[in-house]
């Protein structure tokens, strides 16, 4: 099919259907390569509806069901193809050396901290202590919000549904400056009330952080339009 002239009539189906069909259920109809499929619809110019992943379909569209994905995957009672061929104990190269061994602690390795060990976290931009080196717990449970626990060794524990935030202009990164009487414990909805974007800026930041947002847009539409273009080439 390599080289073969795209007809009329191809074209016409890949006009109607490439709007709300993924382009592997169109190769498939019209005998082609998926890559010569969003080829040609490149060079016609076609885009995907606004709604196209709201649509049935739209799961197609990342390829949990693609038959060539399908047809890789698993099936029950397969046999992988490596069984047998790894002893206990086996390993290639330098990994022997360098994995850890039956029993080893985790304060072994190079990137382990002790408990009581404080650090910034940056996305919940609040001061993190580490309580404990517990396996069983996921590594970003083993630590808590200082803030949180000067409150609850205080006050107590807080209420369903309740946070723990600073009072305004209270905020600190320092522990032995985080003390009770900086804090204060408010409902989420109250939370969300005072860090909506209505109070908390003036009419002219609102419109500019509306604009970014809408520049954003525009830019990650054409970007994933330009990463469609590049696997049809």
């Amino acid at each position: 099919m390599n080289g073969r002239t795209w007809t009329a009539d191809e074209d016409e189906t890949l006009r109607i259907n490439w709007p709300r069909f993924p382009a592997f259920l169109i190769a498939h109809v019209l005998k082609r390569g998926r890559a010569s499929v969003y080829r040609r619809a490149s060079q016609l110019g076609l885009k995907k509806a606004d709604d196209f992943e709201t649509q049935p379909l739209a799961r197609l569209w990342n390829g949990t069901e693609d038959p060539a994905s399908i047809a890789a995957r698993f099936k029950p009672g397969q046999v992988p193809p490596n069984k047998g061929l790894r002893r206990p104990g086996w390993s290639s190269g330098r990994m022997a050396t360098t994995q850890f061994k039956k029993g080893r602690l985790a304060s072994e390795s190079r990137n382990y901290v002790p408990i009581g060990t404080e650090k910034i976290d940056r996305k919940r931009n609040v001061l993190m202590r580490k309580i404990t080196d517990d396996p069983s717990i996921f590594p970003a449970q083993r630590w808590r919000p200082v803030h949180v626990m000067v409150w609850e060794e205080a006050k107590g524990q807080v209420p369903a549904g309740h946070i723990v935030i600073f009072r305004p202009g209270m905020k600190t990164f320092t522990a032995a400056d985080i003390t009770a009487d900086r804090l204060e414990v408010v409902t989420l909805a109250e939370n969300m009330r005072r860090n909506t974007l209505h109070n908390r800026y003036p009419a002219e930041v609102k419109e500019l952080i509306y604009l970014k947002a809408r520049i954003t847009r525009r830019i990650n539409k054409r970007t994933k339009e330009q990463q469609h273009e590049e696997q049809g080439q």
